[in-house]
């Protein structure tokens, strides 16, 4: 059970400063405050929770450990409920603070975004963002040197990724992060939502799939 609070607890908290930073823009510094903003949060979350649960609190994150056999499918079901969960938390929280009028940093694409990608567009480049983010978190959970370092390295990627995909998406690459915000704001968000699901899940698989096959250590795989 204590995993599963982990999660929930670590989720809340990106939801809420990530998608906070979203809202007032960077805090007035912008996209890279808005990147950074989510970097940070999962580097803090994985320096205390890291050592209980892994420190997922993203449900592709945990579909890929799954696939590379670090948790079984019951552990799986558990921390996708627990990330979600924590998502609506840190969302709720948002809404008290700072209502629905800023959107919540939800995540969309299309007509009125910044890029105006269309539905093909907007999912290649969410299997892309999270691709590269799961294949990190995944080759530096499977090494000893760095794991000292996972909460650096892990947030750095983050911080990369959304450098990029803010203008794309919002970037989501976490299907928790963005089902809290679609389901307080409703419309546009919500109708696009299985985007933001189908697309992380799918970046995950190709990331879990060529972590095993190619870049996978020989020795045994330190947990």
């Amino acid at each position: 059970m204590k995993k599963y609070i982990a999660e929930f607890m670590g989720t809340a908290i990106l939801v809420l400063f990530g998608c906070g930073s979203a809202i007032t823009n960077g805090f007035g510094t912008g996209y890279v405050g808005i990147a950074l903003a989510f970097g940070l949060a999962l580097a803090a979350m994985v320096y205390c929770i890291g050592s209980i649960s892994g420190c997922h609190i993203n449900p592709a994150v945990s579909l890929a450990m799954f696939i590379t056999k670090k948790i079984d499918a019951k552990d799986l079901l558990g921390y996708i409920i627990a990330q979600v969960l924590g998502a609506i938390l840190g969302t709720a929280l948002l809404v008290v603070i700072f209502g629905t009028g800023d959107g919540l940093g939800a995540n969309t694409f299309g007509a009125g975004t910044d890029q105006g990608l269309n539905a093909m567009q907007a999912f290649i480049a969410e299997v892309i963002l999270t691709f590269t983010f799961v294949l990190t978190v995944l080759s530096v959970s499977n090494k000893k040197e760095y794991q000292s370092l996972a909460g650096m390295i892990n947030g750095l990627t983050l911080t990369l990724i959304h450098i990029m995909g803010i203008s794309l998406t919002g970037t989501s690459v976490n299907p928790a992060r963005s089902i809290g915000p679609a389901l307080f704001l409703g419309g546009q968000p919500l109708e696009q939502l299985w985007l933001f699901i189908l697309a992380p899940l799918c970046g995950a698989v190709l990331a879990a799939i060529l972590f095993e096959f190619v870049l996978k250590p020989k020795s045994k795989i330190i947990e």
